[in-house]
């Protein structure tokens, strides 16, 4: 997990907006269970009553609710109400609520302290003087009756008052539910601004994540000396800058949009669920524990195949690079039947693993699923009880479930993120393992530069070799001068050193002992650009490159002329050939030239413009395995 988002830091500007669009996102998630339970609450249960204390009322009902109110409150209550202005089809005095005491919430709070269990008292009732004694007696028996039970109570007498008071509770119902979805729907709205706002940052992060991480390890790569391909197959390189960058990438966008989110959501859920009712926060405990020891046991049991899983992606890519690329050697001697076995056991080791890992991976969602709607049950049964015993409304309950559904949806994103998790962390190892390690071959700090009236003798003094990792060297005490104008041929049996030899002049290895020279500098104090452009070098497989005749004559020199391309063709004896294709220089190169045989593809490596420009300033390196007469014979070919 730290390698991912280390991957990320140079994205940290985009990763703090997304973050800052995620907290919106989760504000408007987080506000609309609050919403429903008002219309349910106050716009339906309430007739659209969202005040506590009556604004209007007639004289006479003030006066009968101050026959509950103590002595030392009366006063506090007149004050608060002033004879209205405003006309209404009841004939008497009506009351109204100052409107300096309707804005400050406090006070309202204070008066409905006094007056609230007085309207409870007095809901729906038409009293008169003979039951007065009895009512205060009932005073006494409801200071224990819960605040819930008695704000209900008091939008049922509210109702009644304004309806005494001709004013229209239908209109007033039907203008809040509209008002408050009105709100709904414009959260609703920046919601879903912000969450495609979010999609499209984090595609665009997840993306330049990927090109980033594919530009670092093709330059990483392209810097490999033989020593890091020797360790590094190409099968794994082609895996881990494809495959593995891919499971990164994807990650960084479920990263971005979910994990991030994730903990905002499941923090904002829990703030709301104590701000509604703590009494059933045990159940949202229960249920985010089962989770975690859901995903703790498919951890445990998944987490080591994740990293078997992508070896086997490196295993099948081998084994099918190897059939592809000796397709002519495998018909040639009938071994489809053994290839196919060999291709069938990779492929079939990997989709076994494959099925363990994805179905242990299915099972937990069911689980989740199992674990959320026995929460939403519970909540129902508990929160039934509560509303019967009057501790809690209805629209309280569904804004409960609503809260509590989403802290489980926070933490069913992280699972599904921990899904993803384990093969893109052995994914970000590998691609990491690629970027850190250490490259052998290095330009020195402060190079030197080659003579440039240096004639080209090339000086081998006291060199000694051994591979990285061999307990032998290869090549023991080497020393011998190769002079301008000379032929130097190296002759020798299969395996004694001749390639690794040659190989140490370019610096594809460098030596264990001893030093190499080019006219009389150490080849290690020069850049390897520099090196490299000053040699000639045909290895013993030729490589073209998928493109034209041209192209591939020209790699080296993009700037060449016809004349010279055609002259270095001439001098490589490669004219003849080219010249009877239809196309001639212009003739298409197949990948890797397979439609060329491995004489021309030879002929055009040797007619490499770099190679053959001047003679006088580059020198030519041949690597061969050929006996002494098949050498003598080539060099008559090449001139």
């Amino acid at each position: 997990m730290r390698k991912l988002f280390k991957f990320l830091k140079p994205h940290g500007g985009a990763v703090l907006a997304i973050l800052c669009v995620l907290i919106v996102q989760a504000y408007c998630d987080l506000s609309l269970p609050a919403y429903t339970s008002d219309i349910v609450n106050i716009g339906i249960q309430q007739k659209g009553i969202e005040e506590k204390l009556p604004y209007e009322t007639a004289e006479e009902d003030l006066e009968q609710l101050l026959l509950f109110v103590p002595a030392d409150k009366q006063e506090t209550v007149r004050d608060a109400y002033e004879e209205s202005k405003d006309t209404y089809e009841y004939d008497g005095t009506v009351m109204r609520l100052k409107s300096d005491i309707r804005n400050d919430k406090e006070r309202c709070q204070e008066l409905f302290d006094i007056l609230g269990r007085p309207m409870l008292l007095c809901a729906g009732s038409n009293l008169g003087s003979e039951s007065v004694v009895e009512m205060e007696t009932q005073m006494k028996k409801l200071s224990s009756v819960p605040e819930t039970m008695v704000e209900q109570s008091a939008a049922v007498y509210i109702e009644n008052t304004y309806k005494k008071l001709g004013i229209d509770i239908d209109q007033k119902e039907t203008g809040y539910i509209l008002e408050t979805g009105a709100k709904m729907l414009a959260l609703a709205a920046l919601g879903m601004i912000a969450s495609i706002l979010v999609g499209l940052l984090s595609s665009r992060v997840g993306a330049h994540v990927g090109q980033g991480l594919r530009r670092d390890v093709f330059r990483k790569v392209v810097g490999f000396s033989s020593g890091e391909f020797d360790k590094f197959s190409t099968a794994s390189l082609i895996t881990r800058s494809t495959n593995d960058i891919q499971q990164i990438q994807l990650l960084t966008v479920m990263i971005l949009r979910m994990v991030l989110y994730a903990p905002i959501l499941a923090a904002g859920g829990i703030f709301k669920v104590l701000r509604t009712n703590v009494d059933m926060l045990w159940i949202i405990a229960l249920a985010v524990l089962l989770i975690i020891l859901v995903v703790a046991v498919l951890f445990a049991a998944v987490m080591p195949k994740f990293r078997v899983v992508q070896n086997l992606v490196d295993r099948l890519n081998l084994v099918s690079r190897e059939i592809l690329t000796g397709l002519p050697v495998i018909r040639a001697f009938s071994t489809e039947k053994y290839e196919e076995k060999r291709f069938d056991k990779a492929n079939q080791d990997l989709t076994r693993t494959n099925l363990f890992v994805n179905r242990a991976m299915t099972f937990m969602m069911p689980v989740m699923m199992l674990i959320m709607n026995g929460a939403a049950v519970l909540i129902v049964w508990v929160g039934g009880h509560s509303i019967n015993d009057g501790t809690m409304q209805v629209g309280d309950m569904m804004a409960f479930i609503q809260y509590t559904m989403q802290i489980i949806m926070s933490f069913l994103m992280i699972c599904m993120i921990s899904v993803m998790l384990p093969r893109a962390a052995v994914s970000a190892e590998r691609v990491d393992e690629i970027l850190t390690s250490d490259t052998l071959i290095h330009d020195p700090e402060a190079p030197l530069a080659l003579r440039k009236d240096g004639k080209g003798e090339v000086v081998f003094d006291h060199v000694s070799f051994r591979y990285p990792g061999a307990e032998e060297n290869v090549l023991e005490d080497i020393s011998f001068t190769a002079r301008p104008g000379q032929t130097t041929a190296f002759i020798g049996s299969t395996g004694s050193g001749k390639s690794t030899l040659v190989n140490l002049i370019p610096r594809f290895y460098d030596v264990t002992a001893g030093k190499i020279m080019i006219d009389g500098t150490d080849i290690r104090s020069i850049t390897q650009h520099e090196l490299r452009e000053r040699l000639g070098y045909v290895p013993q497989k030729g490589v073209l490159f998928s493109g034209d005749i041209k192209s591939n004559i020209l790699y080296g020199n993009p700037d060449g002329s016809d004349e010279e391309m055609k002259e270095a063709a001439g001098i490589a004896q490669a004219s003849e050939f080219i010249e009877e294709k239809k196309e001639q220089y212009e003739s298409p190169i197949a990948q890797g030239g397979s439609n060329v045989s491995g004489g021309q593809k030879q002929r055009l490596s040797i007619a490499h413009k770099e190679l053959l420009r001047n003679c006088e300033e580059y020198y030519q390196i041949a690597s061969s395995q050929l006996s002494e007469k098949e050498l003598e014979q080539d060099m008559k070919e090449v001139g």
